[in-house]
């Protein structure tokens, strides 16, 4: 298992990947959902969204949508096809899911779990979950990045849902995360 570490490298590295057909997908529910409950954002609500963005993403450096003001969040969140589904363990927020659907792609935006949730499957599971939902949406290409900042089991997460890597790029790390 990679070690999680709070140290911000030089090199960002991110890896894109894609799946262009259902029968790629290789989910993981769970089996026992009991306290379980996956419910998508009915308004667009900025501050449940800043308190699920920065709640996930302070431990892997997330500053994409720290910086953006409330009424740039506000146009982000409700731009037709655009999704937040909430993962609730015993009714407490323990994760999302942010899908961004245009035409026939869908990329995953943001996917996380807060701290206190991680390890107990529930990341395959949500994701699981994220997936299916596009692929019930009848898109043809469902894509997603990660990087060096992010979890380090989100990439062998990905990888074994399905997806296949197409792209990685290097640079130097952006000062916003420094």
């Amino acid at each position: 298992m990679p070690e999680i570490t709070n140290t911000i490298p030089d090199i960002l590295i991110t890896t894109y990947l894609e799946m262009t057909d259902k029968s790629q997908f290789n989910p993981a529910y769970l089996e026992d959902t009991s306290g379980l409950n996956l419910k998508k954002m009915g308004t667009q609500d900025v501050e449940f969204y800043r308190y699920l963005y920065s709640t996930v993403g302070e431990q892997w450096k997330w500053k994409d949508r720290i910086i953006l003001s409330n009424n740039q969040l506000q146009t982000l969140l409700a731009i037709p096809g655009t999704s937040v589904n909430v993962l609730y363990v015993n009714d407490i927020p323990a994760g999302y899911i942010e899908l961004a659907q245009s035409d026939e792609t869908t990329k995953i935006v943001y996917f996380g779990l807060c701290p206190g949730y991680m390890g107990k499957g529930l990341g395959k599971h949500l994701l699981s979950c994220g997936i299916a939902q596009a692929w019930n949406n009848g898109v043809k290409r469902l894509w997603v990045h990660t990087c060096n900042l992010d979890s380090p089991y989100a990439l062998d997460n990905y990888i074994k849902r399905g997806f296949k890597i197409y792209q990685i790029d290097k640079q130097p790390m952006p000062a916003r995360y420094l």
